[in-house]
């Protein structure tokens, strides 16, 4: 390398740290890490000397050992610090480590999907989501990929077909689907960072998103539609014990909780607490409907209901939310957040 290369090297990588910085900082102070004092990146020295890039070098390198996947996925998706530039330059950043290991390949999963959803177009269709589609979305941070997907990936379709076939969120997760996904993808090693890889990865992900979130919306409207009605039948508390609530919780009062779940499931999809919570109230409210029928009116203050009851899907004439499949709510605001446990895909 000439010297001439060699400063046009690190001027390249001085920009790239002065763009990362912010958001390292931001990180830092979000989740109380310790961030390295660096008096030319904090004072926006244009040129500083090769010891100072070097000394970002190793900051960086740190903060990276110290931050957790979740805590990325959540201040990526609830921050107005990360520009379409920020979110390139962090992937590219991740992508160009010398070695991966296993944490590097969930940040790098989750960016890719940012990436993914951020350059899509939001009233995209599910069947345009397609192998060549992604990679030449990509390409700006993976360059031209070879769209040949290995044989040993060919699953990812199948788990894709059997979660579109799913009708709640008891279903999905009971089915195991998600798992599927998750132990393809860790037991492909080092093969997960080849580009053809990385591509399927990011489409599979990217549409099993979609599939979770219309099948959230669903059940939040399946509730909202079952609480009006116990409501018109004169029904005011509900034994919500299942659901973590209490045993007369009233019904005005689940109304209030999933009106505000429909900004916290703005969310990587889990197999947490919170998810559970809201398929365990969807059998509550299904149980108190049957149960207050049989009753011919006469209201009923203390259902119990299996934790995982299937349920019809809500009444689509009048929704709480409206949710189309070309266009989930994820991929329309691109800043989905998730909630406390992140199991993610």
């Amino acid at each position: 390398m000439t010297p001439t290369s060699q400063l046009s090297d690190l001027a390249a990588e001085w920009r790239e740290a002065r763009v990362l910085y912010p958001l390292y900082a931001a990180l830092a102070r979000e989740f109380v890490i310790e961030l390295p004092a660096h008096s030319d990146l904090e004072a926006g020295v244009d040129a500083p000397p090769q010891e100072s890039v070097e000394q970002a070098r190793q900051l960086f390198a740190e903060m990276d050992g110290r931050i957790q996947v979740h805590q990325l996925r959540q201040f990526l998706q609830t921050t107005t610090v990360s520009s379409d530039d920020a979110l390139r330059t962090l992937l590219i950043h991740h992508l160009r480590r010398a070695e991966h290991p296993d944490s590097d390949r969930d940040k790098i999963d989750f960016l890719l999907v940012q990436f993914f959803s951020h350059c899509a177009p939001s009233r995209l269709e599910d069947a345009d989501v397609d192998i060549g589609y992604v990679g030449q979305t990509l390409e700006p941070v993976l360059g031209p990929v070879d769209m040949k997907v290995p044989e040993w990936l060919s699953p990812l379709d199948e788990i894709i077909q059997t979660a579109n076939g799913c009708r709640s969120l008891n279903q999905l997760l009971t089915s195991r689907i998600l798992e599927k996904g998750r132990k393809l993808k860790t037991s492909c090693g080092q093969e997960y960072f080849l580009p053809p890889a990385m591509v399927a990865f990011t489409r599979f992900s990217f549409l099993m998103r979609r599939i979770f979130f219309r099948l959230m919306h669903q059940d939040l409207n399946a509730i909202l539609d079952g609480l009006r009605e116990l409501e018109r039948r004169g029904v005011e508390t509900l034994d919500c014990r299942r659901a973590q609530f209490s045993a007369e919780e009233p019904i005005a009062r689940l109304r209030m909780i999933c009106q505000s779940w429909k900004v916290m499931f703005h969310a990587e999809y889990s197999s947490g607490q919170p998810v559970s919570m809201l398929v365990d109230l969807r059998a509550v409210v299904e149980a108190a409907l049957a149960k207050n029928a049989k009753s011919a009116g006469k209201p009923s203050g203390a259902v119990k209901a299996r934790a995982h009851a299937a349920g019809a899907p809500a009444n689509a004439d009048v929704p709480e939310f409206e949710v189309s499949s070309s266009s989930p709510d994820w991929s329309e605001n691109g800043t989905p957040g998730p909630p406390t446990n992140n199991n993610q895909k």
